[in-house]
């Protein structure tokens, strides 16, 4: 297979419940960035709120269980499963057990242990 990675525009930084605020205002009141609180209904992300960022988004998500945060990258491609059989042969194995997500989509790490959302373009 001839993988065709691309970056997707969006970014999740995991953030521990007790600096999540203070995290928000960061964006919000010092950098002036435009951030909105936006609904979710997840089973480890208790709130979240929407950064602009240019051209891309920043998802600020609260994870009550986290004691340090985590940023969570995305990657697109024209066919999960055959980009999913592609990383696999390579042993890059999936670990959907890390959050909820659609049955179209899963997660992957880098050896460093950075996440990716692999999903369809």
């Amino acid at each position: 297979m001839n993988a065709q990675f691309e970056a997707g525009i969006n970014i999740a930084i995991k953030i521990p419940k007790s600096k999540y605020e203070k995290t928000v205002a960061f964006y919000r009141d010092i950098l002036k960035l435009d951030v909105e609180e936006r609904p979710i209904t997840n089973p480890t992300v208790s709130k979240t709120h929407e950064v602009k960022f240019g051209n891309n988004v920043i998802w600020l998500d609260c994870v009550d269980n986290y004691t340090h945060s985590e940023t969570w990258l995305q990657l697109t491609v024209p066919n999960v499963e055959q980009a999913t059989s592609y990383l696999k042969s390579k042993g890059v194995e999936t670990c959907d057990e890390l959050e909820e997500l659609p049955e179209d989509m899963h997660w992957i790490q880098d050896p460093a242990g950075t996440v990716f959302n692999l999903q369809k373009r």
